[in-house]
């Protein structure tokens, strides 16, 4: 009884349990689709500039190492969303000692699985780049590139992780901060090392590990200041029960970038073999689906960035036991997502080659690849938005499991299985065809899972 009337008093003094869902909405997911759409952009800067400054060869190598990018928004989300859910469970729940310790846990094994990403590059760099796909023209360009943001790579997955740790301490505004000050940084140095200095892909990388060591100060910053607990010597001790939960409920979104990655890597060498078939070669298919990845990176982050503003409001009402706020958030997400995923399609559909001229110029196969690819590998954009959503949704809810099936379904079981089958049979045009057929049958089964569990929770409502 004692707990109960806390758990009440807990809901009652928290916005997260009393304020109304849309304003919680705009609150939290505005500033989460800055900050994804920032994150995107130090990847796409990094293009935009060595496109214009060394090439074809040059946006080939990044998206050579866009895996490795991957990897580490894949840490970041692992314990950033694992940390920042069981936090505001445990902080709907009345447990305040134990959210403290997810969220200090979690920013301690940010920082660690930072620092062993780092050491497992620089010591296997070109195996690793050989691995994803380099060709030989690319792979002197993709070298100097990697090695140096590898440097970067702890202060990346903290900024990236800890900006959900500050969300759900009820300042999102502050981490769409953190990620403005090192995206500002990485543009201005971009355009100074790059073009100024002619420095190429080195003045980039050093460009974009100057931005993540800034906003990773901010975050360590902000962590020492915490508002709702005291982060202290006690909460910064990982404890394996603390580190366990922490991986279930983020193992959703960590597998999602995985699956990505790895189909990723599947997509460079696929590029490759069936490019040097091909009257493109392997660098104009590489780069221009590099090219196409980032674009579609940019939607993606606005859809991820929608659901994880969700998080924080799911993740407190389910526990808190107020279900119609559970399912008014979700369902708010899902309009919000389906406007900007039909805007989308519109402008990949309408403006392909005018996309592919900001990232430098190219021969006329250049371009009649690239537009050809954007068109047909982002067709489904449109209904792109449930899969992520929902996914979140089981996360947020304690529901790892079903988050991380569904999480898994676009890349693992349809994309990559057809990225290696459709080309035995089309050549390099079906790996553009595996991405639409793929988005399709996700987003069935995103729609079908969320109405049986919307169903099960009007029962435990009754």
């Amino acid at each position: 009884v004692r707990k109960i009337i806390y758990m009440s008093e807990t809901t009652k003094n928290n916005p997260l349990g009393t304020e109304r869902v849309g304003s919680l909405m705009v609150k939290f997911a505005v500033p989460s689709i800055i900050a994804m759409l920032v994150g995107a952009l130090y990847n796409i800067v990094d293009q935009l500039f060595i496109g214009q400054a060394v090439g074809t060869l040059g946006n080939a190598a990044t998206n050579i190492a866009f895996p490795l990018s991957t990897s580490c928004i894949a840490l970041a989300l692992l314990f950033g969303i694992g940390g920042a859910s069981n936090f505001n469970l445990a902080m709907g729940e009345g447990r305040k000692e134990e959210a403290a310790s997810y969220a200090g846990n979690a920013a301690v094994l940010l920082i660690g699985s930072g620092l062993v990403l780092f050491l497992v590059t620089q010591l296997f760099l070109t195996p690793l780049l050989a691995f994803f796909g380099a060709p030989a023209d690319v792979m002197p360009y993709a070298k100097v590139y990697v090695r140096i943001t590898s440097i970067g790579f702890p202060c990346l997955i903290l900024t990236a992780g800890g900006c959900h740790l500050i969300r759900a301490d009820g300042s999102p505004k502050m981490s769409m901060v953190c990620n403005l000050i090192g995206a500002g940084i990485n543009t201005v140095l971009d355009a100074i090392f790059v073009l100024g200095f002619r420095w190429g892909m080195a003045g980039a990388a050093l460009a974009t590990i100057i931005g993540q060591i800034v906003s990773a100060a901010v975050v360590i910053y902000y962590l020492a200041h915490y508002k709702t607990v005291h982060l202290g010597k006690k909460q910064l001790s990982v404890e394996s029960r603390c580190a366990v939960n922490i991986m279930a409920l983020g193992t959703a979104s960590f597998f999602n970038q995985v699956a990505m990655m790895i189909v990723q890597i599947v997509l460079n060498k696929s590029l490759t073999h069936y490019g040097e078939l091909s009257e493109y070669g392997a660098a104009i298919p590489l780069a221009c689906a590099g090219i196409v990845t980032k674009v579609g990176q940019l939607f993606f982050s606005v859809i991820i960035g929608i659901s994880q503003g969700t998080q924080p409001i799911e993740s407190f009402n389910y526990g808190a036991k107020q279900f119609g706020r559970v399912r008014e958030a979700y369902n708010l997400a899902v309009r919000a997502g389906a406007i900007i995923s039909v805007v989308s399609f519109l402008i990949f559909q309408v403006f392909p080659g005018e996309i592919l001229a900001l990232f430098g110029t190219g021969s006329d196969a250049y371009f009649k690849f690239g537009i050809k690819f954007l068109r047909v590998y982002l067709f489904f954009t449109f209904v792109n938005f449930l899969q992520p959503i929902t996914s979140t949704f089981f996360t947020s809810i304690g529901k790892p499991q079903k988050g991380t099936f569904l999480s898994l379904t676009r890349q693992i079981v349809f994309l990559l299985p057809l990225t290696l089958i459709l080309p035995l049979f089309v050549g390099i045009d079906g790996i553009m065809y595996a991405a639409p057929v793929a988005d399709c049958l996700a987003a069935v089964i995103a729609i079908t899972m969320a109405v049986k569990e919307f169903r099960e929770m009007k029962k435990l409502e009754a």
